[in-house]
């Protein structure tokens, strides 16, 4: 796993917007981190790098917010709200496993636990160090 530590919330969106370009068709980020630690505005950066236009707003509401116009189509999944491995499956939101795009599931851990799955799934995963210090870990988006 990769490591950087963003000293703001522009610098989490600009590892997200670096990491945009990277993406390809079928990818699956589990996305991980407290509340405030940052997960949308790494969303908003990656969006911003699979050339996205329009603004991002966190899906806690809607469980899944879809933007398209960019590179890919970016499915930004919130399973906040959703409290157990069986609220999730029978939201009925598997398909977003395997996108015809790009998946950001943030609030990961929740449907699978510590452990992403294999395959298309790549983690990202951020630590609040102090109220503007974040350590981010991710892994590499291009194997």
């Amino acid at each position: 796993m990769a490591m950087f530590i963003s000293h703001s919330s522009a610098d989490t969106e600009d590892l997200g917007a670096r990491l945009g370009p990277l993406a390809r068709s079928g990818l699956v980020i589990a996305l991980s981190g407290d509340l405030g630690a940052g997960k949308t505005r790494f969303v908003t950066g990656l969006a911003r790098g699979l050339l996205i236009p329009g603004r991002v707003h966190s899906p806690t509401f809607t469980l899944v917010n879809e933007y398209a116009g960019g590179r890919l189509p970016l499915f930004h999944l919130d399973l906040y709200r959703l409290e157990t491995r069986d609220q999730i499956l029978s939201a009925g939101i598997e398909e977003f496993l395997e996108p015809a795009g790009v998946s950001v599931i943030e609030w990961a851990e929740r449907w699978f636990g510590d452990d992403a799955p294999a395959g298309n799934v790549r983690q990202v995963r951020i630590e609040i160090l102090s109220e503007t210090e974040r350590k981010i870990t991710y892994d590499d988006f291009g194997a």
